[in-house]
C-alpha cells in the first residue's frame, strides 16, 4: 500500500493507492498435447437444448432433427434458433474439441444471451454476449455481434477451442495431424462463458451432428 500525501495552502490531501500483482499471462499452446493439459469435461444442458435438437451419449452428442423431441418447458431453453449450451461455466485456461459433421456453429456465450424469439439478441455470433464460428461443409465464418470475418484455413471435421478468460482470448483451431489457427479474438471478457453449439440442417445433411 503506497500513501500519498500532497500539502498546499494548509489543505492535506490523502491519496491511497494500492499496488496489485498482475501475473502475466502463459502464452498459448503450440502443439496439441499442449493444449490437452487445458482439457474441459464439457456437457450439454438439456434445459438449454432447443426442441430440434436430440441429444445423446451423455449429453456430448447433439443431433440435428427434424421433429420436435418432448421437452419440458425451462426457461433457459432456446425457443427458436437450433442451439445448445453447455452446463459448465468456462472460467481461467480451458480447450476442448468438437467433432462435427454438417452445416454447424461453433461458440462460446455469457449465460445471459436471450433464448426467445428468432432475433439476433438470442442467436450466437449476433449480439455481444456471444462469439461464433460458423462450420460450412467447405468453408468457415467467425461472427460477433452481427459482424461477419471470412475465415480461411483447412476445413476439417474436428474443431478445437482455445480460452484464456482472464486474458481475453479466445482461438478457434482445425484439428487434423496438425493444428491450424483459424480465427483469434482478442477481448475483455466479463462474465464466465458457456460452450455452445447451434446445428444447421442442410440439403445434403439433413442431420448435422457434433460431439464434444
Amino acid at each position: 500500500l503506497l500513501n500519498w500525501r500532497l500539502e498546499d495552502t494548509g489543505t492535506n490531501i490523502s491519496v491511497k493507492v494500492t499496488e496489485v500483482d498482475v501475473l502475466p499471462s502463459e502464452p498459448e499452446p503450440k502443439t496439441r498435447n499442449g493444449f490437452l493439459k487445458y482439457l474441459s469435461d464439457i456437457t450439454l444442458d438439456p434445459d438449454t437444448a432447443n426442441r430440434k435438437l436430440l441429444l445423446s451419449d451423455g449429453n456430448r452428442k447433439v443431433i440435428r432433427k427434424k421433429q420436435e423431441q418432448s421437452y419440458s418447458d425451462h426457461p433457459d431453453r432456446f425457443t427458436d434458433w437450433p442451439q445448445v449450451l453447455s452446463r459448465e461455466s468456462l472460467t481461467g485456461r480451458c480447450y476442448w474439441e468438437v467433432e462435427r459433421r454438417g452445416e454447424v456453429d461453433v461458440a462460446v456465450s455469457y449465460k445471459n444471451i436471450s433464448r426467445t424469439g428468432q432475433s439476433d439478441e438470442s442467436l450466437f455470433g449476433a449480439n455481444d454476449k456471444s462469439w461464433s464460428l460458423y462450420c460450412d461443409t467447405d468453408s468457415y465464418e467467425s461472427w460477433y455481434n452481427s459482424i461477419q470475418t471470412p475465415v480461411s484455413g483447412p476445413v476439417s471435421s474436428r474443431i478445437g477451442v482455445y480460452l484464456d478468460h482472464r486474458a481475453g482470448i479466445l482461438s478457434f483451431y482445425s484439428v487434423s495431424e496438425t493444428m491450424t489457427l483459424l480465427h483469434r479474438v482478442q477481448t475483455t471478457f466479463t462474465q464466465p462463458l458457456h460452450a455452445g453449439l447451434w446445428s444447421g440442417a442442410c440439403t445434403q445433411d439433413p442431420r448435422s451432428t457434433c460431439m464434444f
